[in-house]
């Protein structure tokens, strides 16, 4: 059974489509990454999933069931645009309010608790509206959490955070889908933080689902590049583009030459052509340049 299963998903507003006979699987015990450029419709199929708006068309299964069923939405845990908290209640009156909301039986304790896993615990007399947008997007987090919800969707949750408070949102996602039976469909433009922490992928482009995939298979279908310096960049270039089809210089300044290919032999290359290396290693394209690259052949 899947956590997340979408069959020919549409959504209208008027004469636009947003979204257009989209299918998505997200299982259950994944962390999966939903990316996709601005206007692609990935927080309307969120909004979808979460019932916030209807659906022109398809199905949206959750756990087994209809998204529609009254058992399956109290155990969602929702985080949308920016967190629905009152600016002059205390990060700690808003979380308490949420919980007697979701008739949680021991408030008190299940807020400690949150606010512990986000580190938020010495923040919690502050009023919302005081806190900076990296602390408001871990309120929303801490928000949708309570309950301990088996299944969290949550929309650029990394925006505004620091390196720290990413590093503990990464924790926090882990621990949340390491016992196997609750799921994450989170959407970012931080495609290198992403990266560290999904197990699946799924991208949209103009309202239709172009790619799915498990993080090893990105990891097998990133190309695999060697990335050296010489005392002539320029030269380089030009020679190696007599040999190789694809080169190209990094933001880094290195060269890369992305055609499979031992290091010593483009060594020795250069070297004939009277060319010395400086350094040369061997990497592979991350996310971010799978996805932009992805883009380009749609376009």
């Amino acid at each position: 059974m899947n956590a997340v299963e979408i069959r020919n998903l549409s959504k209208n507003f008027g004469a636009k489509q947003a979204v257009c006979g989209l299918d998505m699987t997200v299982p259950m015990g994944a962390i999966y990454g939903f990316i996709g450029e601005n206007g692609s419709g990935k927080s309307t199929t969120e909004k979808m999933i979460c019932g916030l708006i209807p659906t022109s068309g398809g199905s949206i299964a959750l756990y087994g069931k209809d998204y529609r069923d009254e058992n399956v939405r109290k155990d969602m845990g929702v985080l949308i645009e920016a967190p629905g908290c009152f600016p002059n209640l205390t990060v700690w009156d808003n979380m308490m309010l949420q919980a007697r909301n979701l008739n949680i039986e021991e408030p008190e304790k299940e807020v400690i608790k949150i606010l512990k896993k986000v580190r938020m615990e010495g923040a919690a007399g502050n009023k919302y509206k005081n806190c900076s947008l990296g602390m408001k997007q871990r309120v929303g987090i801490a928000m949708a959490l309570i309950g301990e919800p088996t299944l969290l969707v949550l929309d650029e949750p990394l925006n505004g955070l620091d390196a720290d408070g990413m590093r503990i949102m990464r924790e926090v996602f882990t621990d949340i889908v390491s016992d196997g039976r609750r799921s994450i469909v989170v959407s970012s433009h931080l495609l290198g933080e992403l990266q560290k922490v999904a197990t699946h992928y799924g991208i949209i482009r103009h309202g239709k689902m172009i790619r799915e995939m498990t993080a090893s298979e990105l990891d097998q279908s990133c190309r695999t590049f060697v990335a050296l310096q010489t005392e002539d960049m320029d030269r380089a270039k030009y020679v190696l583009k007599g040999r190789y089809s694809r080169i190209e210089e990094d933001e880094a300044g290195y060269i890369r030459v992305y055609d499979t290919e031992l290091p010593e032999n483009i060594v020795e290359y250069l070297y004939e052509n009277g060319l010395y290396v400086t350094e040369i290693k061997t990497d592979k394209i991350g996310l971010e340049e799978y996805y932009i690259d992805l883009m380009k052949e749609g376009k």
